[in-house]
């Protein structure tokens, strides 16, 4: 499976980083109000979800207790069993290897995650929406700085990808306190794609950047 899935993950503790603590609180504040948590971002495509119902179903489970992390550490060993097999007998497994990383992206294990999806695009470093999710990964598993990287390589084969485009708009603006840079990502979004789906709520978004942009 080389396309990813749209998915809404949790926000996770470094999500402003190097921004003051007063640019985080109007960040946090901004995006409850429009009804979507911080650190909302798009897997590598718009195609139908397909993580395994079991590890949606521990993943979403109280985060605090511990039977309800074992259950979700047994779910993700589960449903990556018979991929990381089919890796064993061929390590060059294309499909596999990105198979195993949306298991560990959908189990939240974004390190592990990245690893299957650096090994995939070792073989295919085209795939938009394969380096588009690693660098999600990355994001979630709190470096920026690699996120960017990884998403703006992302466009050099794939320019108006409209995920790879959102998600570094929320990176740039959340992670790296680049309001400005969000802005430019976002505006080639909607000029690449004039259709987009979500083209309302990426205005919204360029018209807060620009009202955080001129306070400085």
């Amino acid at each position: 499976m080389s396309e990813q899935n749209k998915k809404q993950s949790p926000t996770t503790d470094n999500a402003s980083q190097g921004a003051t603590g007063m640019q985080a609180y109007l960040l946090a504040a901004f995006c409850l109000v429009l009804g979507v948590a911080l650190g909302y971002l798009f897997r590598g495509s718009a195609s139908p979800a397909a993580q395994p119902a079991a590890v949606a179903a521990a993943v979403q489970q109280d985060n605090g207790s511990a039977k309800a992390g074992a259950e979700a550490q047994a779910a993700v060993a589960q449903a990556a069993a018979p991929y990381l097999e089919a890796v064993k007998q061929n390590p060059n497994d294309y499909d596999s290897l990105v198979k195993l990383g949306n298991v560990f992206y959908d189990g939240q294990q974004f390190p592990e995650a990245v690893g299957y999806y650096e090994r995939a695009l070792v073989i295919h470093p085209e795939n938009a929406d394969v380096r588009t999710d690693m660098g999600t990964a990355y994001w979630y598993a709190g470096n920026a700085d690699k996120a960017v990287a990884a998403m703006e390589i992302s466009l050099k084969y794939r320019p108006g990808h409209p995920q790879t485009l959102f998600n570094l708009g929320w990176v740039r603006w959340q992670g790296k306190a680049d309001p400005k840079g969000a802005i430019e990502a976002w505006q080639q979004l909607l000029k690449a794609n004039p259709d987009y789906p979500q083209k309302e709520q990426v205005e919204q978004y360029i018209a807060k950047a620009k009202e955080h942009a001129a306070r400085g």
